[in-house]
């Protein structure tokens, strides 16, 4: 996936930044075709793995900002000969410069650019109407000397409700993660960060379960606050809000008591029954990083549209 907004952001910091993409590859490589990194003078983000590849790929694509160079350039890397990794696959690097100019030129859903001067071929032309037509992405890859790219769309809309430890721990696990839109909420500003993650949206609500009631039903929420009371009232909302899938933080007694005061507010137990609570992975110990990667396998292994319950059903 083309990830548009990290490249806008990148540029609009760093001025001129490369991006670097796996365009294709014969036997083995240490990532899929279209996996991407970014590379500017003194940083880069993402990553195309490999190690020696990685660094080498890092290293011409600073080399060529630092000429001033334009264009695109595709190149061939032999893991095992070139760069003496036991992968003994070869792969097809596209680096590529962006500036201001050259990144507003970048639209829609589908990025396509040739190698060359070459006209759009009829194969690119049919993945292009593909997508405008019948919404359909094409897998990023070559095709007939172009390199066709699908941007980037948040396929899941998570929201996190408090930035203590655990919210804090588990939105620095989510945040770098392709195709999530993270909204993360607590009472006030100041129980947030200072530094904000790429791409997480911060929203302070003085009663965060009158947000809830008003939160996209498609959503899949993560409930983690300071407070008992704040929970219940956050589960008491969503669940007369609808969601895909909710997850509450906490023990087997504290559910065992958000269960019946829930049943006291009229929700029936199969609606209360949608709410993972504990969730994550408990085995995995208490500290906030290890509830976070508990937490964040879960929903990697989750449908988003299912709770715990029905995945394992």
């Amino acid at each position: 996936m083309f990830d548009l907004a990290g490249l806008q952001a990148a540029v609009a910091q760093q001025g001129r930044v490369a991006r670097v993409v796996i365009a294709g590859f014969e036997g083995s490589s240490p990532r899929e075709v279209g996996a991407a990194m970014l590379v500017w003078a003194t940083g880069q983000s993402g990553t195309i793995g490999g190690g020696a590849l990685e660094w080498q790929a890092s290293a011409r694509a600073r080399a060529r900002l630092a000429r001033g160079d334009d264009g695109l350039l595709l190149s061939r890397e032999a893991l095992g000969p070139t760069l003496g990794q036991c992968c003994g696959g070869v792969v097809q690097l596209l680096t590529e410069v962006y500036d201001a100019q050259t990144v507003a030129e970048l639209s829609g859903d589908v990025v396509a650019r040739p190698l060359n001067d070459a006209a759009v071929p009829l194969a690119v032309s049919r993945v292009l109407a593909a997508a405008r037509g019948a919404g359909t992405m094409p897998a990023p890859g070559l095709v007939q000397g172009w390199m066709v790219e699908p941007v980037a769309r948040p396929l899941r809309e998570i929201w996190v409700w408090g930035a203590g430890h655990v919210g804090r721990a588990v939105v620095g696990v989510l945040a770098p993660l392709p195709g999530v839109s993270l909204t993360w909420v607590d009472v006030a500003s100041e129980r947030f960060p200072e530094a904000i993650p790429d791409g997480v949206m911060a929203l302070p609500a003085a009663d965060p379960a009158v947000l809830a009631r008003h939160a996209p039903q498609g959503a899949e929420h993560l409930i983690l606050t300071y407070s008992h009371a704040l929970d219940l009232a956050l589960c008491h909302a969503l669940l007369g809000r609808g969601f895909a899938r909710c997850g509450l933080i906490g023990s087997k007694t504290k559910w065992a008591r958000f269960r019946a005061r829930l049943s006291d507010l009229g929700h029936s137990a199969s609606a209360i029954a949608r709410i993972d609570c504990p969730m994550g992975d408990r085995s995995l110990g208490k500290h906030p990083q290890a509830i976070a990667i508990g937490v964040a396998a879960d929903m990697l292994r989750a449908r988003p549209t299912a709770s715990r319950q029905e995945n394992v059903g």
